[in-house]
């Protein structure tokens, strides 16, 4: 993926997941994530629509924009490869410190686990740098 792509996923950006419903129509989800050996990982809980979304049908957008420059952003069309357990929370932890600077996800329940969902990017469109007019 583009060096500019990989940047917006490691800083502090909002990335916004959109899933199939069963009815075909769109459903989005602003999520934590990051970039990671050519994936997007996504954090989530079992049960979540956007999980069931996915276990019916792994095509999903991505979409991240910069909080500083909202002309810095980044689309993704790809398909989730695989639903990763993370019940002891270590991605969620990474993801808390990306985005919050802390050591721990501090949204614990006792009835939820986490999962990572594992997206290969099939198709990566990235906004070339606009140069605004006088």
């Amino acid at each position: 993926m583009d060096e500019k792509a990989e940047k917006l996923f490691s800083e502090k950006n909002l990335v916004f997941v959109a899933t199939v419903m069963k009815d075909g129509s769109p459903q989005v989800s602003p999520v934590w994530a990051n970039y990671e050996d050519g994936y997007v990982l996504v954090n989530t809980a079992e049960g979540r629509i956007k999980h069931k979304n996915v276990l019916r049908d792994p095509r999903v957008a991505v979409s991240v924009v910069s909080k500083d420059n909202p002309l810095d952003m980044t689309t993704i069309r790809g398909v989730v490869e695989e639903l990763i357990p993370d019940y002891d929370y270590k991605h969620a932890d990474k993801l808390t410190q990306q985005y919050m600077g802390r050591e721990h996800y501090p949204f614990k329940r006792d009835d939820e686990k986490r999962i990572i969902l594992k997206i290969k990017p099939n198709k990566v469109f990235v906004l070339p740098e606009l140069k605004m007019s006088e």
